[in-house]
């Protein structure tokens, strides 16, 4: 079985300092934060940023800030920025982190209810536009997934050339208006993508670390972090994102998994940097 790959999702654009007063808003909070998850095992870090006062942007000047102050710290760690920002954003304002020319990127393959009125908006259209945007810079996307049919979608855009395979799914389990975060449903996600794809599994609040044990188990590799959960079991909260991977750490040691380097994960994903 392939070594696994952490991926540490170290903010978000929703979860705030009043459910974790660790949740990081400045560049030195982000860089610590990405830093504590990178010395635990992390060799990707998924990558929101917010102004200082908690707001999140997608502004390509907060975001050169951040990854300058990540990469002096997590010299080779990967980078990969997120194109959803937040809910209401404009296509421009979310893609403006790839001029930046990270490794990776989030590639969102489906529109999908977040509790309330929140509709996160990603139209066929705007999926082929920021598939060829990616493309044209030499951006592997991560394909994230909500639920089976954004795996249809991106299905669909692979056969029409859009996305390249192999292909990297990272399916978000758990989500108030996307598929929950069982056994049977990751399974049934895990099964519906080619073989020669590779996957990732978040799983939203309690369910991070039942699936993380899933993910371990089944050859996927692992998401964790802030943006997730911010709880390192009931009632405790994670006083770090690097307490959260470290957890991910001792549950693969005891399942025989061996943990990716960047190195490694750049090999598993097929990423040449």
């Amino acid at each position: 079985m392939e070594k696994l790959i952490i991926t540490a999702c170290i903010c978000g654009a929703e979860v705030t300092k009043e459910h974790n007063p660790a949740v990081p808003y400045t560049v030195e909070e982000i860089a610590r934060e990405a830093q504590s998850a990178y010395k635990a095992g992390a060799s990707i870090i998924h990558l929101h940023v917010r102004f200082d006062d908690g707001t999140p942007t997608q502004s390509k000047e907060r975001f050169f800030e951040c990854m300058e102050a990540i990469k002096k710290l997590c010299p080779d760690v990967i980078i990969q920025p997120s194109t959803g920002g937040a809910v209401g954003m404009s296509n421009d304002e979310r893609l403006q982190p790839i001029e930046l020319m990270p490794e990776m990127a989030t590639l969102d393959c489906g529109t999908c209810n977040f509790g309330g009125d929140d509709i996160f908006v990603n139209t066929e259209n705007m999926i082929i536009d920021f598939a060829n945007k990616m493309n044209a810079r030499g951006i592997k996307p991560e394909i994230e997934v909500f639920d089976k049919g954004m795996i249809d979608m991106a299905l669909r855009l692979n056969k029409k050339g859009y996305i390249k395979s192999p292909m990297h799914f990272d399916f978000v389990m758990g989500v108030n208006g996307g598929i929950s975060g069982t056994p049977r449903d990751l399974l049934f996600m895990a099964n519906s993508i080619p073989h020669d794809a590779t996957w990732t599994v978040a799983g939203v609040g309690r369910c991070e670390f039942p699936m993380a044990v899933m993910g371990i188990l089944m050859g996927g590799h692992v998401r964790v972090g802030f943006e997730d959960n911010v709880y390192l079991e009931k009632g405790v909260l994670a006083r770090s994102n690097g307490e959260l991977v470290e957890k991910v750490v001792r549950l693969a040691k005891e399942l025989g998994r061996g943990i990716a380097s960047p190195a490694e994960a750049r090999k598993i994903l097929g990423i040449n940097n």
